[in-house]
């Protein structure tokens, strides 16, 4: 796990045995970024959805195929780490989808300027050239 802020922490893929733990260390959310079925032993966003509920934990699945992220998408994320009552976790195979959509996003309401992009990615120790490539294809450069 990674620290982005006081409210979102980036992982890779979250095992459904693990989702309890999360509870226990202050965990309100998870924010899962993997499609269905990317990897075959990857467990179901569904299966996943039903243990962080039953932990009380908020959880919100939002898909991301590399290279095909939507403003939408973007947003959706905004808002499930605005609506959440704590930190939250947000996670895909490696964690860099997570990080290029808050990435995406800070830049885009100008909490961050696109050129900070880069020196996030390298403290968090992820690749966001994903997010640089689509700030600038959005007219945020």
């Amino acid at each position: 796990m990674k620290q982005i802020s006081d409210r979102l922490w980036i992982s890779p893929q979250i095992e459904t045995g693990a989702i309890a733990a999360l509870k226990d260390k202050g965990f309100a959310g998870i924010v899962n970024n993997r499609p269905d079925g990317e990897e075959p032993r990857q467990p179901a966003a569904a299966t996943n959805r039903l243990e962080a509920e039953a932990h009380g934990l908020n959880y919100t699945h939002i898909p991301i195929v590399p290279g095909q992220i939507s403003e939408d998408q973007v947003r959706d994320f905004q808002n499930a780490l605005n609506d959440s009552d704590g930190p939250v976790i947000a996670h895909c195979k490696t964690g860099t989808r997570s990080a290029t959509l808050y990435a995406i996003g800070e830049v885009m309401d100008g909490r961050m300027s696109h050129t900070e992009v880069k020196e996030l990615g390298e403290r968090l120790g992820v690749d966001l050239t994903g997010a640089t490539k689509w700030l600038q294809s959005h007219g945020y450069s």
